[in-house]
């Protein structure tokens, strides 16, 4: 047992429960009050803006409200950015940034042909450390406390693969799902095996060899162990489950009693990869979190097979095929491209097609494409799920 889960511990359940409570809050607050919430972020947003060039040449500092900020920033893409984030990695931090960079996230996919490269500055890494919620928000829901006092089975992308020169300094850069993992232990009582930093010792290939040799040491590592969580990316976890099997003979269902996943990185968590997930870790929660490389923005809240955004961190917009508008201003049903101001990214188009339910739930439904659309549809009808939450 950690020494943070003996302070949770020490304190009894109740208080527990209640550190836990005070850390969801701020969410739960903005989720009962999104307008309000979100007007909120946008002025300190805002502040930050102000104070680099980017910000400066569009006015941030006269811009009071909503529609002043559409017309003063434009909804850019990453290729919008890059030429800014190529002047950041040459040493002008000011055109973009308010804080110096501590670190890069990258993307699995590609952009042009290349990964993403996305800043870290400290304001925006704290925030990173939301995707928390998601965990801890069920442990208060289902009053399970004593899962804090067991193993989180780490199945995340390294959180450093190199270094990139910034200026006149080296700076470290990973794969978000490790950075997340990294910064989410460091925050909430957990006993994480294997370490992020023994991950990050076995390199960041992302070869077949490569991820046996995660699998093993993540298997090495916790076979003796009471796993009762295991966190990290959807199909990777899918991939762990049939490598024990291939390996070792045994699921992980075999070895564990794992009470919940918190997983991300992919649509169709809670229903396409479900019952798979279940045939292989047993019949677990499954706690959906909806992030990407430039932040964490949502996170299951209930048993409804959905997310509900951070409206506290983030200020969320969408391009639907009538209008702009706010994301919570979205109907039950509608679908449209999803636009996220960040402490780094003012107004930034991330590609991700959102799908409102009743309020405050929705779903990603892929990339911002018509096969996304098509695939979702399929999906739909594969799993008999037909919108139901």
């Amino acid at each position: 047992m950690t020494d943070k889960t003996q302070d949770v511990s020490a304190h009894g359940e109740e208080a527990g429960h209640q550190m836990l409570e005070a850390f969801l809050r701020p969410w739960h607050e903005a989720v009962g009050d999104p307008k309000a919430a979100q007007e909120a972020v946008l002025g300190r947003l805002l502040q930050g803006y102000a104070q680099t060039r980017y910000g400066q040449q569009h006015g941030a500092a006269q811009v009071t409200a909503v529609d002043e900020y559409r017309s003063a920033f434009p909804v850019a893409s990453y290729d919008d950015f890059k030429p800014l984030i190529d002047q950041v990695m040459a040493g002008e931090e000011d055109v973009l940034l308010y804080e110096p960079p501590i670190g890069w996230a990258i993307t699995r996919g590609t952009t042009g042909g290349e990964s993403k490269f996305i800043p870290m500055t400290p304001t925006d890494l704290k925030m990173r450390a939301s995707a928390g919620r998601a965990l801890m928000n069920h442990v208060v829901r289902t009053g399970q406390l004593d899962v804090l006092q067991g193993v989180n089975l780490n199945l995340n992308f390294p959180s450093v693969v190199g270094t990139v020169r910034v200026g006149e300094r080296d700076l470290e850069y990973g794969y978000s799902s490790g950075i997340y993992s990294k910064r989410t232990t460091a925050a909430t009582p957990l006993r994480t095996l294997p370490s992020q930093d023994d991950v990050d010792a076995l390199g960041g290939g992302k070869t077949i060899a490569d991820w046996k040799r995660r699998f093993e040491l993540a298997y090495q590592r916790c076979q003796d162990e009471n796993v009762t969580i295991v966190g990290g990316v959807a199909p990777t976890a899918v991939d762990f489950g049939r490598y024990l099997h291939q390996a070792h003979g045994v699921y992980p269902k075999d070895l564990w009693r794992i009470r919940i996943m918190t997983l991300g990185s992919v649509p169709g968590i809670n229903t396409k990869y479900r019952p798979v997930l279940r045939a292989l870790f047993g019949p677990v929660d499954i706690a959906e979190i909806y992030g990407a490389t430039e932040g964490i923005f949502g996170q299951q809240r209930d048993e409804k097979r959905a997310w509900v955004p951070n409206y506290d961190l983030f200020f969320f917009e969408v391009r639907t095929r009538q209008s702009m508008k706010m994301m919570h201003e979205m109907r039950p049903g509608e679908t449209g491209s999803l636009i996220v101001s960040t402490p780094i990214l003012p107004r930034y188009e991330i590609g991700d097609l959102v799908k409102a339910f009743q309020p405050p739930y929705f779903r990603c439904i892929g990339r911002d494409k018509l096969l996304a659309r098509l695939r979702y549809l399929w999906d739909q009808l594969v799993t008999m799920d037909l919108g139901r939450l």
